[in-house]
């Protein structure tokens, strides 16, 4: 099944993966000695976060070690651009009217 980023995203235990991913290349157990979890259930996650094209997985001798991909987290960022543009646009139109009323507020006061 392939996921997408997401559901990748959605879980903590995951964001703090890519973030200890983001800057250098880890071994499995490596990234597992930060989580108070059993490996397996790390394993999962990571196998969630390749699935989606967030991590990618490179056999070095007997170890799997997790490289970031950070390029899919574009499709967050643009969905997320779009949301910050409305909401900036609806925050703007709020401040105009607020300002405008209160100058009428001020005119009937005087």
């Amino acid at each position: 099944m392939r996921r997408d980023v997401f559901q990748a995203i959605a879980d903590p235990t995951r964001r703090e993966i890519i973030h200890l991913l983001a800057d250098r290349s880890l071994s499995l157990n490596m990234v597992a000695e930060h989580f108070d979890v059993s490996r397996p259930a790390i394993s999962k996650h990571v196998k969630i976060l390749t699935e989606c094209g967030l991590v990618i997985i490179r056999q070095q001798g007997r170890e799997r070690h997790c490289q970031a991909d950070l390029r899919q987290l574009k499709e967050v960022s643009e969905w997320v651009e779009h949301y910050r543009k409305f909401w900036n646009h609806k925050l703007d139109a709020l401040e105009a009217f607020l300002t405008e009323d209160g100058k009428k507020k001020k005119k009937r006061s005087k």
